[in-house]
């Protein structure tokens, strides 16, 4: 099949034919405690956004015999899982077992219907985009996982259900991210941080484009209605529970911001919450701080009240020791409330310390708290970067402007100039 011309000078404008490859298409629909969770509602509102004007073909692997295999998410955006590996929920290492399988799969459609370009997303989205495009000439772009080391517990469950070790390790993550950066036609790094990263693995740097994870701007604005709330000066933490998702820290810091609330926003739906191991052992560090009563645990919050729930705090807090996404500050931004983040990942690109929000070193619950005190009582210093952030957000990180910088890769793949503009 010939493949779309695109919109030269004197040319009619011509939609292209994108396929999105990815081993989970599932959006998230609550706050959620992976990165992982972001990245994918990322991929589908980009893809909406992209389907505005060019047609758009997500494919992902079939992981309940109650899916369709086929649906239209949106116009111009159509989704297919194909059968690939048991017809159920599975960890990204162990989806990796039948990438192989799912290239087959992507192979017989794409040789029936090429698209004109590939955009894979995770490890095995990488892999099988790949092995489906191989003699076909098809530019692959590739988004690839940031890469950081497992937690022992994590790395052996990865193992576990990877069966036996395919990708459930971080050496062999290195392996693949090596592999894969070299082969794609071009890599996308979600932040300077990645860009790094990529480099030092091996990845050309002429190869490498920072796209960074785009915020629906309309729903999270400035202006807008607010969550409840009491008349003590609101702090809220939004993200995981885990060790590693900063909510200790803001417990911790919260002992020395005096008759603050903190609200602690992710975790398990709030009726599991008694039962989760990482609530009860937060619950603990609340009462042996004195703070319990004034520590509220709400844990996962639908995705439509976010931005109420943002819009009612004072200060958000997100502190996780790493951000691939870095979504929560975004989001924070986006709703003009001041932000401390974590100078972490995708923090350091999307914050600007003192002037759209506040950058903290991981796991440091005093400063945390000193700067938490300075933004409480100053409400001047609070509005202006309450102001300053969502400018940035609306000007860099728009579903819109993400989607235009995606087609320019695109472009870049395909050896064309440009792609029809979004209508």
């Amino acid at each position: 099949m010939p493949r779309a011309v695109l919109n030269r000078p004197g040319s009619p404008r011509c939609a292209v034919n994108i396929a999105i490859v990815a081993s989970d298409a599932v959006s998230a629909g609550t706050v959620d405690d992976s990165d992982r969770a972001a990245q994918r509602a990322h991929l589908l509102a980009v893809a909406r956004e992209l389907g505005r004007s060019h047609h758009v073909t997500i494919y992902g692997r079939l992981d309940s015999p109650e899916r369709r295999p086929k649906a239209r998410l949106a116009h111009g955006v159509t989704l297919e899982l194909l059968p690939a590996g048991p017809p159920e929920e599975l960890s990204e290492e162990g989806v990796l077992r039948y990438a192989g399988d799912l290239g087959a799969e992507l192979t017989r459609r794409w040789d029936a219907e090429r698209p004109d370009v590939i955009h894979a997303h995770s490890w095995a989205g990488g892999l099988a985009a790949l092995a489906g495009a191989d003699g076909l000439n098809v530019p692959v772009a590739q988004t690839l996982p940031r890469l950081r080391p497992l937690p022992r517990p994590a790395r052996r469950a990865a193992t576990a259900k990877a069966g036996g070790g395919t990708g459930g390790d971080n050496a062999t993550r290195v392996r693949l991210a090596r592999a894969i950066g070299r082969t794609a036609s071009a890599v996308i790094a979600g932040c300077g941080d990645e860009e790094a990263e990529l480099i030092r693995l091996g990845v050309p740097r002429r190869s490498i484009t920072v796209v960074p994870c785009g915020l629906d701007v309309e729903r999270f604005r400035r202006h807008g209605p607010s969550a409840q709330r009491g008349k003590r000066p609101r702090l809220l933490h939004v993200g995981p529970l885990a060790p590693e998702g900063g909510a200790a820290t803001a417990i911790r810091a919260l002992e020395g911001v005096p008759e603050a609330e903190l609200v602690l926003a992710g975790g398990p739906p709030a009726d599991a919450l008694a039962q989760d191991p990482n609530a009860h052992r937060l619950r603990l560090l609340a009462k042996e701080t004195g703070v319990d009563g004034r520590v509220t645990f709400l844990g996962q919050v639908p995705s439509a009240t976010v931005a109420k729930l943002m819009r009612s705090a004072d200060v958000v807090l997100t502190l996780p020791d790493d951000a691939s996404a870095g979504v929560v500050a975004l989001e924070a931004m986006a709703c003009g409330v001041p932000v401390i983040a974590s100078a972490v990942g995708a923090h350091l690109d999307s914050v600007l310390d003192g002037v759209t929000g506040m950058l903290v070193p991981p796991r440091r619950p005093a400063l945390t708290a000193r700067l938490a005190r300075e933004l409480l009582t100053d409400p001047t210093k609070r509005s202006a970067l309450g102001f300053a952030g969502a400018d940035r957000v609306r000007s860099r990180y728009s579903y819109e402007r993400i989607s235009q910088e995606l087609l320019r890769v695109y472009a870049d793949t395909m050896g064309e100039p440009e792609v029809p503009a979004l209508t």
